[in-house]
């Protein structure tokens, strides 16, 4: 099992490749939900524009909430899924109400994640997306890059559930806000640049010397 002196070793090198990225939280947890919702299924382009029209129609949240799901669905149809997206972004904000959610920034960790994983369709991944890009807090939200690259790094057990790797993920970084968004925002660079799925370049990857996958992959020509 992998440990903070290895993962800091990771971002070591990740850093000169790809640059540091800097934690910025933005304070708007109840956009990050809605934005995370938008963006399943889907690439960055078509959820902002998703994201934008929305925010056009109906300048505020409670206008959202208490809009038919028709109207949601329409405006957010750029995004894909419109259907069943536009019936999760109300029930979430139906479950919220006049709540703007800014006590989850001093709330013990696992209350707040626990709060947030009870919302209508919200699992791990949505809820660290909103602790981490909201508010700071170190929790890494592992999506499919990340997942990816850390199974091949080994720093979770091989065929882990991502509950599994978000776990593992808080040992690793634990308190550490700023560390949980490079080790978010680095294996999500080096996933798509270096460690894809089908043809990772492991002869030209920064880790090479550190992954037991990549290890393995040149072992074999």
């Amino acid at each position: 099992m992998a440990d903070r002196r290895r993962l800091r070793r990771i971002l070591e090198k990740l850093r000169r490749e790809y640059g540091r990225p800097l934690l910025r939280p933005h304070r708007k947890p109840i956009d990050e939900l809605i934005l995370t919702v938008l963006s399943q299924n889907t690439n960055d382009r078509n959820r902002d524009v998703a994201h934008a029209r929305l925010r056009e129609r109906f300048p505020s949240w409670a206008e959202v909430r208490d809009a038919p799901v028709a109207e949601i669905e329409d405006a957010i149809r750029p995004g894909g899924l419109a259907p069943t997206k536009a019936v999760r972004i109300k029930q979430i904000l139906e479950a919220i109400g006049d709540d703007d959610l800014a006590w989850l920034a001093g709330a013990p960790l696992g209350e707040a994640r626990d709060y947030l994983t009870e919302l209508p369709g919200v699992g791990r991944k949505t809820a660290a997306c909103v602790l981490l890009f909201a508010f700071g807090r170190p929790d890494v939200p592992v999506d499919t890059h990340v997942y990816r690259v850390g199974s091949r790094l080994g720093l979770w057990r091989e065929k882990a559930s991502f509950d599994e790797a978000h776990d593992q993920m808080l040992r690793l970084v634990g308190d550490d806000g700023q560390e949980a968004y490079e080790t978010h925002v680095l294996l999500i660079r080096h996933g798509r640049r270096t460690c894809n799925a089908r043809s990772p370049d492991c002869a030209g990857c920064p880790l090479r010397r550190m992954c037991p996958e990549g290890r393995r992959r040149l072992a074999r020509g």
